[in-house]
């Protein structure tokens, strides 16, 4: 199967400048042209931004994706260095939830202090936040 540009981002549902970005970034490899210069994708591509959209899901940034895939790509990488890349990106999401946590805690109590009629100059909101 051969797409266009535009066919490919209408099947993966994303933007064509997002495709032609992920060229210039080396995320996916640089189509075939036609005799006409229009670009001709595989179904390979398909799958390739399904791949890079299911690692957006998860949490990884677009250097991160670039990362695995130059791992992925080596003939001597093995399942571990998969494993152990997936387990750092773990580490980070589990650090980032503990800070959310605190930071909703913190908004719990400054809710929690505000009597809601009171007047904006003596707001408890506000004074806890002008605070050193």
């Amino acid at each position: 199967m051969h797409l266009h540009v535009g066919e490919l981002a209408e099947k993966c549902s994303v933007n064509k400048e997002t495709i032609r970005y992920y060229e210039r970034i080396g995320l996916i490899s640089k189509p075939i042209r036609s005799d006409s210069g229009y670009r001709i994708y595989s179904e390979l591509t398909v799958d390739r931004l399904n791949f890079i959209k299911r690692m957006q899901e998860l949490g990884f940034t677009l250097k991160e994706i670039i990362e695995f895939t130059d791992v992925f790509g080596r003939e001597e990488t093995r399942c571990q260095d998969i494993y152990d890349i997936t387990v750092k990106k773990l580490g980070a999401v589990q650090c980032k939830l503990q800070y959310l946590k605190r930071i909703e805690q913190m908004l719990v109590d400054l809710k929690e202090r505000c009597p809601e009629n009171k007047a904006i100059c003596s707001c408890p909101i506000i004074e806890e936040l002008m605070k050193k």
